[in-house]
């Protein structure tokens, strides 16, 4: 317990009265660490603290690499930068030695800097020095920065951008077909085929897969072990909180994404209804975060990855389930054992039905919105196709680079699929147009979208010049590849408790919630029948089927 001896002892605190000594002992915290325990990590929700024994290190992720910026000795006092700034905690700290700290929660925080003019000083003092301290952190540590070579019209080059972009790589586009950046290009490069990489290494890639791109940037590309207490197949929303609760919890968790982490979500320019945060986030940052969490408590995460067969276990709620990963044996396409599967796959955007729709995907026509295309809309007139959410929020997020900004709708009003916030928005903006009963019928161009046919309920067809159409018509899931006994629906959704029929089930209990007609395989988010299509229940999905897999495992130890 913080006692006023405790802080008449500090230097820092010598202006406060013993009123004020008081004051502050009633709502300090007294923490104790062991050597090795994290005070707090970076990004968490700021406090302020003062050192009372030990030593503690202060370390920063900064250009891919951990640094370690100072060491805290008893009687300093830190924590003020996020608390002031009104942002996370911008460093993690750690006890080098076991080390006692006073913590005081914002707003006690702010009591004291309003009741003690030479404490507010001293901590402003602090703060500027601190700020300095990580603006030449920043300059003296420049970011190792990956290139990559190819034009926009190049399907390869589109699909490297998103890749490395949705995977929090640094990386900087360099197109030839724009002066100013082909003038960047390393002429030791500039004939070689396209897309090319050059990582900072200098190391130079032609036409990397992903697979390979992701192991020359240190993804993970193969499990580490042969077996798992749960496999979690599908990187979005309910397979990132899977893998969140799973780890944190003590099960041995693998998570198989064949892409990036955050699914259709995590391409989303703006989630503004998120709970907890209230001027919105991006779907890539919330993955981001989501990602960190995962494999802070040491879930492992491999990309590149998907699983191509699934065999459950042959004695129903005992023995384990097999999962086989593509790629040959030497590539790690060895098979997996699970006592518990996930599948959390979610749904691919379903292809726009028209003559050429293939040939010009990625070459004009897009399905979903990577963030990485938006600067390319720079001056144009853009146009989407779509009703729901994922298109509204393109739409704004477009709206800052496109001359213009169409939304193409069969239906007769937006109201029907797309959030009333996101309505207003869009009606706000001066460059959005919202054209309702309406459809493309026509694409134009062979190798490069030219243009568009839309078809208008009540005139006649309408001939469009672009080069730029991103679908959002709706979404399937992919779920050919799972065992027949695991029972779909007639769209290829997993029926999951209640909905699995007896004839189906092959134990006495009833199925729970979350789990398949399979005991012990589980679905969660939008890949799983008569789920609510939205972010939070699919977090709200992952996290319930980890507390299911625990009461399976009870039953099935």
């Amino acid at each position: 317990m913080i006692t006023s001896h405790d802080l008449r002892q500090l230097t820092f605190f010598a202006d406060l009265d013993p009123a004020g000594h008081e004051e502050l002992a009633l709502v300090a915290a007294d923490v104790y660490l062991n050597a090795g325990d994290w005070l707090i990590q970076e990004g968490d929700t700021g406090a302020f603290f003062v050192l009372l024994k030990g030593e503690l290190e202060v370390r920063k992720e900064t250009a891919g690499a951990e640094h370690v910026i100072t060491r805290y000795l008893p009687g300093e006092a830190f924590g003020e930068v996020p608390l002031l700034l009104g942002s996370g905690a911008v460093a993690s700290i750690r006890a080098e030695k076991n080390s006692r700290v006073m913590r005081l929660e914002a707003p006690d925080f702010y009591a004291l800097m309003a009741r003690s003019d030479a404490v507010a000083s001293r901590v402003l003092r602090n703060m500027t020095r601190r700020v300095g301290d990580l603006q030449r952190l920043a300059v003296e540590t420049p970011q190792a920065v990956t290139l990559l070579i190819g034009g926009r019209a190049e399907s390869g080059c589109a699909e490297l951008r998103d890749f490395l972009a949705r995977n929090q790589i640094a990386f900087r586009w360099l197109d030839p077909e724009e002066p100013a950046l082909a003038a960047l290009i390393p002429p030791e490069v500039a004939h070689l085929p396209q897309p090319t990489v050059i990582l900072p290494s200098g190391e130079v890639l032609t036409r990397p897969s992903l697979r390979n791109l992701a192991v020359q940037v240190g993804l993970q590309v193969r499990p580490e072990r042969p077996e798992y207490d749960i496999v979690i197949l599908g990187g979005g929303p309910a397979g990132l909180a899977a893998a969140v609760y799973g780890a944190s919890e003590g099960l041995c968790t693998l998570l198989i994404e064949k892409h990036a982490p955050g699914g259709q979500a995590g391409t989303s320019s703006r989630i503004e209804n998120y709970l907890g945060f209230p001027t919105g986030l991006s779907g890539d940052d919330l993955s981001a975060r989501a990602l960190r969490q995962a494999r802070r408590f040491g879930a492992e995460v491999v990309t590149t990855r998907e699983a191509v067969a699934l065999t459950p276990s042959p004695t129903p709620g005992t023995g384990c389930h097999t999962v086989t990963l593509d790629g040959s044996a030497g590539e790690g396409g060895e098979r997996l054992q699970a006592r518990t599967v996930i599948v959390s796959t979610g749904v691919e955007w379903r292809p726009l039905p028209l003559a050429g729709a293939k040939a010009l995907s990625g070459r004009g026509v897009w399905y979903g919105a990577a963030r990485t295309e938006a600067p390319g809309t720079r001056g144009k007139d853009v146009y989407l196709i779509g009703g729901g959410n994922s298109a509204g929020q393109a739409a704004m997020h477009f709206s800052g680079y496109a001359e213009r900004v169409s939304l193409l709708i069969r239906g007769p009003s937006l109201e029907a699929g797309m959030s009333q916030y996101l309505i207003d928005q869009l009606r706000g903006k001066a460059n959005v147009r919202v054209c309702l009963s309406c459809e493309v019928v026509a694409l134009h161009g062979e190798t490069q979208l030219t243009g568009l046919t839309v078809r208008h309920a009540h005139a006649a067809e309408e001939q469009i010049e672009t080069d730029a159409l991103f679908v959002f018509i709706g979404a399937d899931a992919r779920t050919d590849w799972l065992p027949e006994a695991l029972v779909r629906e007639s769209r290829g959704y997993v029926l999951t408790g209640s909905a699995v029929a007896a004839p189906h089930w092959p134990l006495k209990r009833a199925p729970l919630l979350l789990e398949t007609s399979v005991p012990g395989i589980f679905a969660a988010g939008d890949v799983r029948h008569d789920s609510v299509k939205r972010v939070a229940s699919s977090v709200g999905e992952g996290s319930m089927a980890v507390a299911l897999i625990h009461h399976y495992l009870g039953l099935h130890p």
